[in-house]
C-alpha cells in the first residue's frame, strides 16, 4: 500500500505513460489531418482527411475511458456528417482532381479566425471546470448514464440545432444541384438550336 502510494507521489510530466504517450501521438496526427483538410485543393482529399481527424478524434475519447462519446464520434461525424459532404459534393458535381479555385486567398484572415476561435474555446474550457469537482465515487463520466443526463437535459438545443444545419446543408446541395442541371440543359438545348440553325443555313446555300 505504502509503495503504490509513493509511486503515485512520484508520477510527473517527466514519467508519462503509455495511455498519455498514445494520447499525444494520436492527437498529432489527428492535428496533421486537419491541417491537410482546410489546405488541400482536392475536394474529396479534404473530406478522407477529415475522416482520419474525426476518426482520430474517436480514439483520443476512448484513451480517456468515455467509450459512449467516442462511438457517438464515429457514428454521427464520421458516419453521417462526412457522407453528407461527400454527398453535397457529388450532387453539386465538385472537381475530383485539384482545384485551383479552393482556395479563395484569405489565408491570413481564415488564421486569425482561427487561432481566435481556438483561445476562446480553451478558455471557455478551462473556466469552466477551473473549481468542477469529479466524484470518483459516482457513476463514470463518460457513460451513457451520465452524457445522456448532460446532453439531454443541459445541452439539448445545440444538439437539435446542428441537426437542423445537417438539414440546412443536404437541402442546400440539391438546390446547387438542381440549379446546375437547369443550366446545364439549357446550354444543350442553346447549343443545339444553335447547330440546327447552321445546318438549315448549309442546307440553303447548297440548294
Amino acid at each position: 500500500m505504502a509503495a503504490g502510494t509513493i509511486a503515485a507521489e512520484t508520477q510527473s510530466f517527466l514519467s508519462p505513460t503509455g495511455v498519455e504517450i498514445a494520447f499525444l501521438l494520436v492527437g498529432l496526427v489527428t492535428l496533421g489531418a486537419a491541417v491537410i483538410t482546410v489546405t488541400t485543393k482536392q475536394l474529396v482529399h479534404a473530406a478522407l482527411w477529415l475522416v482520419v481527424a474525426l476518426g482520430g478524434l474517436a480514439v483520443e475519447y476512448l484513451l480517456l475511458t468515455a467509450e459512449f462519446i467516442a462511438w457517438v464520434q464515429v457514428l454521427i461525424y464520421v458516419g453521417s456528417v462526412v457522407v453528407l459532404l461527400l454527398f453535397g459534393l457529388m450532387l453539386t458535381r465538385a472537381p475530383i482532381g485539384r482545384s485551383p479555385d479552393a482556395d479563395s486567398g484569405n489565408r491570413p484572415v481564415a488564421l486569425a479566425v482561427a487561432l481566435a476561435a481556438a483561445a476562446a474555446l480553451v478558455w471557455v474550457v478551462v473556466d469552466a471546470f477551473r473549481t468542477t469537482v469529479i466524484d470518483l465515487d459516482g457513476a463514470a463520466q463518460g457513460s451513457t448514464d451520465v452524457t445522456g443526463s448532460i446532453l439531454f437535459r443541459h445541452w439539448v438545443l445545440p444538439f437539435e440545432a446542428l441537426s437542423v444545419l445537417l438539414l440546412a446543408a443536404l437541402v442546400g446541395a440539391i438546390v446547387l444541384s438542381r440549379k446546375k442541371a437547369a443550366e446545364d440543359g439549357s446550354a444543350a438545348r442553346d447549343g443545339s438550336a444553335a447547330q440546327d440553325r447552321r445546318a438549315a443555313q448549309d442546307q440553303e446555300d447548297n440548294s
